[in-house]
């Protein structure tokens, strides 16, 4: 689905939405919000932007954090529930653990759709990034960073389908390269010290190491420490586009050299649109694929979410 397409999808159903409020006078639509977690600016600038397009229908959010909890998810999902809510917005912490959460709000009448990463059961429909081109863009740009040969190694996260599918593009890009080698790969949990740490063990562990792909750019800010620490000549590339990222990526010399850049905006926006239209009667579509966007240091100049 091209930009033009996802837009106007999204005007028309929010356009909708404000006019069917308007002539009818019936109460404001509720819509519920779930995050896998909130210590990410990824997530919050989805929650900004959500509760900015409730804000011109009249709509009214309920927005929540998991903290990668999948047993507080779905009790998060079922007091709103117990609010009434209309629409689920739902960014699982596990793919396969919330389907009870999805089926009570499907039971509930509520329209439910995945953002970011998918969920098992009857979800009307998921918008997310292309994750597999990600981590295979990402890695593409590594393996000729540094020469199209060398040792390398894959900074790991949480086992959820983006993460898994990044890994898979990465994978297939180096499989490309019959210099390459990849000699660890480990879970940095997609966070930044645990990340910090984790580089720190794998540049112990493989001295001739000359490339780092990271599943996201929170782990990618704490392997960047551990490379800068070591002095080594290490080269980075992450997932995500993050603004830290963006910056740290324009340093001279930086060794973080690329992101495969995700559009959390376009994502929620999208998500909102097809639920208000799915609300409002409308056929949608199962799925909506977002494209990334490779991002290197001189990109990086006029980059941002």
């Amino acid at each position: 689905m091209n930009k033009l397409v996802r837009t106007t999808l999204v005007a028309a159903a929010l356009g909708c939405a404000a006019t069917v409020h308007a002539e009818t006078q019936k109460p404001p639509i509720r819509i519920g919000v779930s995050f896998q977690e909130m210590n990410n600016p990824y997530f919050v600038l989805m929650k900004q932007t959500v509760e900015e397009m409730a804000g011109t229908i009249g709509a009214t959010v309920v927005v929540t954090d998991a903290r990668h909890d999948v047993s507080k998810q779905m009790n998060d999902v079922e007091d709103m529930l117990q609010k009434k809510i209309d629409i689920l917005l739902l960014n699982p912490t596990d793919s396969t653990g919330v389907q009870s959460a999805v089926r009570a709000a499907k039971k509930a009448g509520v329209m439910v759709v995945t953002v970011d990463a998918n969920a098992e059961g009857p979800v009307d429909s998921y918008v997310g990034s292309k994750n597999t081109d990600a981590g295979r863009v990402s890695c593409d740009y590594l393996a000729k960073s540094i020469g199209g040969k060398g040792d390398v190694a894959i900074l790991d996260g949480i086992p959820v389908i983006p993460i898994l599918q990044r890994v898979k593009g990465c994978k297939e890009a180096l499989a490309k390269y019959p210099g390459i080698k990849i000699v660890a790969t480990q879970n940095g949990k997609q966070e930044r010290a645990t990340a910090l740490t984790v580089t720190e063990n794998m540049l112990a562990a493989n001295p001739n190491l000359k490339g780092i792909f990271s599943v996201n750019d929170g782990g990618a800010m704490g392997a960047l420490a551990a490379i800068e620490s070591s002095g080594k000549d290490v080269k980075l590339t992450s997932v995500d586009g993050a603004p830290e990222v963006i910056k740290a990526m324009q340093k001279p010399g930086s060794k973080l050299v690329a992101t495969a850049a995700q559009f959390p905006r376009d994502e929620i926006r999208i998500a909102m649109g097809i639920a208000l239209a799915k609300y409002w009667g409308a056929n949608v579509p199962s799925s909506v694929p977002v494209d990334v966007k490779l991002i290197d240091a001189a990109g990086a100049k006029t980059f941002s979410w």
